[in-house]
């Protein structure tokens, strides 16, 4: 296998750790577009945090719009203007149902999504959002991509990397600062057991119910090896992971062959 093999290219990704303007969609896409126009070098994928629009809010009946909308057109101008994939979650109404649903928008316009798994009931998020029922795997340049959601993190049988499905490991996150030891130890751990990179892209600040946020936005290799990790500041933060390595670390140390099957029902 050489270098010029697409499963040999190395994924560029851009995470922007970021405070958020409290229940503002309209502030919060305006510092954001001129966030990712501040990127000035080529980059695979862009990554913004949970509820970007909004930050944790259970208002859902007041702030969810349908997909395809302003925020769903606004990812699609952008990541076409960057060539790059635009990931993130937002509020949305489907149906008769909330979603903090996770947008997925590639340069040609294309526009998947992954629905929260595990809703946060301490926020009573469960009583606001309905589940989402399904994992979603994207791929770029031969990479394969699972992008989650904060509480998710919890939760290792939801993100367990049966056969390798992925290559990346995603949880974007509005994790308050209380809590930052369950978070960083928790992103290593997913590296470690599923043998992929992962990465946190968490918010900064204080949200309009009083609790802060240090970001804590992360990069982790495939044997738990933190290569970034960011506090309190915001940051636009550019990262190149490197394929062969993951791929050599694969063949020196099989383990995900010895994992256990099973089934979530």
């Amino acid at each position: 296998m050489t270098k010029n093999t697409i499963s040999e290219q190395n994924l560029k990704i851009s995470l922007i750790q970021t405070n958020l303007h409290w229940e503002n969609p309209t502030a919060n896409l305006a510092m954001l577009e001129e966030k990712i126009f501040d990127i000035n070098e080529p980059t695979d994928l862009i990554i913004l945090p949970e509820m970007f629009t909004t930050g944790f809010s259970m208002k859902a009946e007041q702030f969810a719009e349908p997909m395809n909308l302003t925020t769903t057109r606004w990812m699609k101008q952008l990541a076409a203007q960057t060539k790059a994939v635009i990931t993130g979650s937002v509020i949305i109404k489907d149906g008769q149902n909330y979603y903090n649903r996770l947008l997925w928008v590639t340069p040609e316009g294309e526009v998947d999504s992954y629905d929260k798994r595990h809703l946060f009931r301490m926020a009573k998020e469960n009583d606001v959002y309905s589940e989402g029922t399904k994992r979603l795997i994207k791929t770029i340049k031969g990479w394969k991509i699972c992008p989650l959601i904060c509480y998710d993190l919890r939760f290792p049988v939801w993100s367990r990397n049966v056969n390798l499905d992925y290559d990346l490991l995603i949880y974007v996150a509005n994790w308050p600062q209380v809590r930052m030891y369950p978070w960083d130890s928790l992103l290593v751990a997913r590296a470690i057991e599923n043998q992929s990179y992962v990465v946190g892209v968490n918010r900064v600040g204080e949200d309009g119910n009083g609790f802060p946020h240090s970001g804590n936005s992360a990069v982790i290799d495939f044997a738990g090896k933190v290569l970034f990790r960011e506090i309190d500041n915001e940051v636009i933060h550019h990262h190149t992971l490197d394929r062969s390595s993951l791929n050599e670390f694969r063949q020196r140390f099989p383990a995900y062959l010895d994992a256990d099957s099973f089934m979530i029902v």
